[in-house]
C-alpha cells in the first residue's frame, strides 16, 4: 500500500483531488501528513515562488522563540493554537514542556488530516494536550469543545497562538475575530500571530500565489503590512520588539534584514494588561 493509501486509510473523508494549504506546509517543513496532490502543488508554489519555504520555516521557529519567550519569561502554562496544522518537530507542546512540564496546550484544527495526525503522534497525553477539529471562525464552539474547555482554565492567562491563520480565513476581519477570543481570556493572556507579508515577492509572485491557492480548499491569502498586523491586536500591548518580520522577533543568531525580507511574514506577540 503506497504512503497516500495508507494515510488516507487511517484518516478517512480526505478530498484527494485538492490541495490542502496545512499539508503543503507539512510537506516544506519535510513532514509526512501530505498526499501527492499537495508535493505537487507546494512544489509548483516553489517554482514561481521560490522563498516560499523560507516562509514556511520562518513562521515556524517565530512560533518556537515566542513560545519558549512566553514560558520563560512570562510564566505562561496554557496554548490555544489556532489553525495548528500538521505536528512536525518543534510543535508548541514540545517546546512548552521543555521548560515546564506541566504546560497545557489545546491544538485546534479543521482540517481532519492535521487533527488525525496529531493525535497519532501525541498518543494518550489528554491530561496535558489535546486536539480538537473545530472552524476557529466558530470561536464560542472552540471554547466549548471539550478538548479546549476540559483542558485551559480560562480564569488564569492563556496564549491564544494565530500563526499562518488569519491570513487564509474566509473574513478579513481578524481583529473582530481575536476579540471575541480576547474576551474570553484573563488579565496577563497573550496573543502570539503571524501574517503573510509581502517584503520579498514581487507582485507577480503575489500573484501566482494567489491563483494557485485559489484551488486549494483555503483559496483566501490577505496580506497584511505592518500597521494592520498591529490592527490585529486591540487591547493588547506589544512585547519588543513590537510587530517585525517574524524572524527579526528576537532571533537566537544574527539576522540580516535581506533575510529576514525572505521569509515575507511579519510576527507580533502582545499581552492583556
Amino acid at each position: 500500500m503506497s504512503h497516500d493509501a495508507e494515510l488516507a486509510a487511517r484518516v478517512g473523508n480526505v478530498n484527494f483531488d485538492q490541495p490542502n494549504i496545512a499539508r503543503m506546509y507539512d510537506y516544506h517543513l519535510g513532514g509526512s501528513a501530505n498526499f501527492a496532490i499537495d508535493r505537487a502543488v507546494a512544489e509548483q508554489a516553489l517554482r514561481l515562488v521560490p522563498t516560499e519555504r523560507d516562509y514556511c520555516w520562518a513562521n515556524r521557529a517565530f512560533l518556537g522563540r515566542a513560545v519558549r519567550t512566553l514560558v520563560t519569561e512570562h510564566g505562561l502554562d496554557q496554548f490555544l493554537d489556532l489553525g495548528s496544522g500538521v505536528p512536525t518537530v518543534g510543535n508548541v507542546h514540545e517546546i512548552a514542556h521543555q521548560y515546564d512540564p506541566r504546560a497545557r496546550v489545546a491544538y485546534v484544527d479543521w482540517e481532519p488530516v492535521a487533527c488525525h495526525h496529531a493525535r497519532h503522534l501525541l498518543g494518550p497525553d489528554e491530561h496535558r494536550v489535546t486536539v480538537t477539529e473545530a472552524d476557529v471562525c466558530e470561536p464560542e464552539t472552540v471554547l466549548n469543545a471539550a478538548g479546549v474547555a476540559g483542558l485551559l482554565d480560562f480564569s488564569r492567562p492563556v496564549a491564544v497562538l494565530a500563526f499562518g491563520i488569519l491570513d487564509i480565513l474566509p473574513t478579513t476581519d481578524g481583529a473582530g475575530l481575536v476579540s471575541r477570543y480576547r474576551e474570553a481570556c484573563a488579565s496577563g493572556s497573550v496573543l502570539a500571530l503571524s501574517n503573510n507579508a509581502q517584503l520579498s515577492r514581487t507582485d507577480q509572485e503575489v500573484a501566482a500565489l494567489r491563483s494557485l491557492l485559489a484551488d486549494t480548499s483555503t483559496p483566501n491569502l490577505y496580506m497584511r503590512d505592518s500597521e494592520e498586523v498591529a490592527a490585529l491586536l486591540p487591547g493588547y500591548t506589544l512585547l519588543p520588539p513590537g510587530v517585525v518580520p517574524a524572524s527579526l522577533w528576537r532571533p537566537d543568531q544574527p539576522v540580516t534584514e535581506q533575510e529576514a525580507r525572505r521569509g515575507n511574514v511579519y510576527g507580533a506577540v502582545g499581552i492583556l494588561p
